[in-house]
């Protein structure tokens, strides 16, 4: 008599990360755009890391040893993408903005995430008026659009100095307040589904605290999502600060780089026929947005699997499976 036992998976740790599962599982028009989100997130990454490495000047720098810069210089050999109305290299501020964006990003989307997971955590498992006073204050915080309370923050962190202290606070400071809600959402349905399950009660039983329980137990099982949940905040992030900057409460051009400033400040220049201050950083604005709105729009079919697309071979695999199943 032939017992049936079940295949060992073979898949490491690295294959079971977030980005590299969806990468594998993907196929067709699906996994192109998420080559391409993910081409383009790295693109970012990559410039906000050596920055300092791969500009030629400084971000407020305006002159060099052979003098100043020239003002609303075309681009050349020596300025590739042109000079500002006020002699900035523009392709050496749009590199060190990708710094200014990547620091929000971290900060926002962190803050949101801890705090966030935190509150649904403890709200989904002990329920009662904690959970009901989280769950209204969530609704209510909803109400408040994210670009006036970075206008705010920004006010009320800077105190009218655009540094870059201030300037990344209250953009990241406005960001976790509106994101935390969704954070929240999330990780509370997921626990208050869990928490009954036979394994959070098993160890219920044998005297585990409600904090080993929480943070050993359902921690692991109810953040799946909050991978798609941060490429898509991330995005939110980045125009957030850009819209700051656009409205001129961001960061001045000495104490940081910003790609809104710098859109704003190239708004006179369009209409003198100066197209390069302005194209460049908003082209860095548009890739970098639709880079990780690629990567997470991706995550999100590939999660699903009524969206999830098979290339031929491996539905063809699939249905033999199944039709294999069937008839034992």
């Amino acid at each position: 008599m032939s017992t049936a036992t079940l295949p060992a998976s073979n898949k490491s740790w690295l294959d079971r990360l977030p980005v590299i599962s969806h990468l594998r599982m993907s196929s067709g028009l699906q996994r192109g755009m998420l080559i391409a989100g993910l081409t383009l997130s790295g693109l970012f990454i990559i410039t906000a890391l050596f920055a300092p490495l791969i500009a030629p000047f400084d971000f407020a720098q305006s002159s060099d040893a052979s003098g100043d810069f020239p003002r609303q210089a075309a681009p050349d050999s020596k300025f590739i993408w042109g000079t500002t109305a006020t002699g900035y290299d523009v392709f050496s501020r749009t590199l060190f903005g990708a710094q200014t964006a990547m620091w929000v990003i971290l900060a926002a989307v962190v803050m949101s995430l801890f705090l966030g997971v935190l509150l649904g955590l403890v709200s989904g498992y002990l329920g009662g008026w904690f959970d009901r006073i989280a769950v209204v204050l969530s609704d209510a915080i909803y109400a408040f659009p994210s670009l006036l309370l970075a206008i705010v923050m920004s006010i009320v962190i800077s105190q009218g100095q655009s540094s870059l202290f201030g300037g990344v606070m209250a953009a990241a400071i406005s960001i976790t307040v509106v994101f935390i809600p969704q954070y929240f959402r999330v990780v509370r349905a997921e626990v208050m589904r869990l928490k009954a399950e036979p394994f959070v009660e098993s160890a219920q039983v044998i005297g585990a605290s409600p904090w080993r329980v929480m943070f050993a137990h359902l921690l692991r099982n109810a953040t799946r999502t909050l991978p798609l949940i941060f490429t898509l905040n991330a995005t939110e992030a980045l125009l957030t600060l850009a819209g700051l900057g656009f409205l001129g409460f961001g960061i001045e051009p000495t104490s940081a780089s910003e790609w809104g400033y710098d859109l704003n400040r190239a708004m006179s220049d369009a209409t003198s026929g100066i197209w390069w201050t302005g194209l460049f950083p908003g082209l860095a604005i548009v890739l970098t947005v639709m880079g990780l709105t690629l990567v997470g729009e991706s995550m999100n079919d590939l999660n699903d699997p009524r969206l999830r697309r098979f290339s031929r071979k491996k539905a063809k695999r699939i249905t033999q499976s199944g039709q294999v199943g069937a008839s034992k």
